[in-house]
């Protein structure tokens, strides 16, 4: 069993109800929900719990191994942690909780553009080790100033955002005062008053704010401007025009997040990103989209010899992981299963997370008689 794994709270069911009770209501929901009628968040989940891995008992000749390479890069896990906007929302601290669970087992950290922390302290927690993604702005020096940081903060990989062309209709978010302008009502109010913890941790922290993004805000912005600032500086609409530019700027490996079509998987090839992330934003943007394993599995098997194929959106245990692995995936992301963690255990919430999914995914490996992690889809029942 992983050090640190707290039995007490063995699945991501008992973390999730844990955090619910922890976090105050607007702020759960908002990790927690989808868009419309969650009819994609469940569906990514359901579909993954469908795939069937068949075990080889008299095949069974040394001692499974977890350690996973993918981008040149070589991981304890084969899996990291997801951009996440607003992670210091859901929980006080939480990117800094999650950068540094993520540096202790090696598997890898991707920032947020929109998160509650910039990119020179990811790279001060991760020695240099953090991913950076990238929600296109719209004006060209914008963009390249904030590479040009990811850059010197030696950010090995740079992802590109291309799933949000429009902002998904959520209407928790709307009842919460958590859309674009955010406002704070006097329910959310007594709501923190409800969750001690929480509000405590968020004065000895700070009031979340988009740190990557401080040095390009005008101060004193209430939150209405701030609304207006943000819809005019950014741009979610990425095309192969806005793309040549960053691959002839950026020298590291970079990854296109949010491919859901073979047509997108094979214009990524053309346009020279070294790995996709086959995603539909944890089913927070089209509730009427495909679950995020049968995107997969039609991409790996068309271009997985052409490019790195990797997924997230409906992950939330070993077992899962292990099934997206064996249906073709190169690596695989997870964003609310550890905020989940750092809902409800605070500091120890990523470090358990993490050991938690290794654990669980260690027990698939050794109960399928797998060896090798890259092995996996040879227990593919299809």
């Amino acid at each position: 069993m992983a050090q640190n794994f707290n039995t007490d709270y063995p699945s991501m069911d008992d973390l999730r109800n844990k955090a619910m009770k922890r976090m105050p209501r607007f702020a759960f929901e908002y990790l927690d929900g989808g868009c419309n009628e969650d009819v994609s968040l469940k569906r990514n989940t359901s579909d993954i719990q469908k795939v069937q891995l068949q075990p080889r008992y008299l095949r069974n000749e040394g001692i499974s191994s977890i350690k996973t390479k993918v981008l040149g890069m070589e991981f304890d896990a084969p899996f990291g942690i997801a951009p996440v906007g607003l992670q210091g929302l859901m929980w006080p601290n939480a990117p800094q909780i999650l950068a540094k669970a993520a540096h202790q087992h090696n598997i890898p950290f991707i920032l947020s553009t929109v998160t509650t922390m910039d990119i020179e302290k990811a790279s001060e927690l991760t020695e240099g080790n953090a991913w950076f993604q990238l929600y296109n702005p719209a004006e060209d020096a914008l963009r390249d100033d904030i590479i040009n940081r990811a850059e010197a903060a030696g950010c090995p990989v740079l992802v590109l955002l291309c799933d949000v062309p429009t902002f998904g209709y959520r209407p928790r978010d709307f009842r919460n005062g958590l859309a674009l302008p955010p406002k704070m009502s006097v329910t959310n109010i007594l709501q923190i008053l409800g969750k001690p913890t929480w509000a405590f941790n968020t004065l000895k922290y700070g009031q979340p704010t988009f740190e990557t993004l401080k040095p390009y805000t005008p101060e004193g912005l209430n939150l209405k401007q701030l609304g207006q600032f943000m819809d005019k500086t950014f741009s979610g609409r990425l095309n192969e025009e806005r793309i040549k530019p960053i691959r002839d700027k950026w020298k590291g490996k970079l990854v296109l997040k949010g491919v859901a079509s073979e047509q997108d998987a094979q214009d990524a090839i053309r346009l020279g990103f070294d790995g996709i992330i086959v995603s539909n934003h944890g089913g927070r943007q089209l509730d009427a989209a495909e679950s995020t394993i049968n995107s997969l599995q039609s991409i790996a098997e068309k271009y997985g010899d052409q490019i790195e194929v990797m997924m997230d959106s409906g992950l939330r245990s070993g077992p899962d992981i292990a099934r997206a692995m064996a249906s073709g995936a190169k690596f695989t992301f997870m964003g609310r299963s550890f905020l989940y963690g750092c809902g409800a255990l605070g500091n120890k919430g990523g470090d358990h997370t993490i050991g938690m999914l290794k654990t669980q995914f260690k027990q698939v490996m050794d109960q399928l008689c797998c060896e090798k992690v890259e092995d996996l889809s040879k227990h593919l029942i299809k």
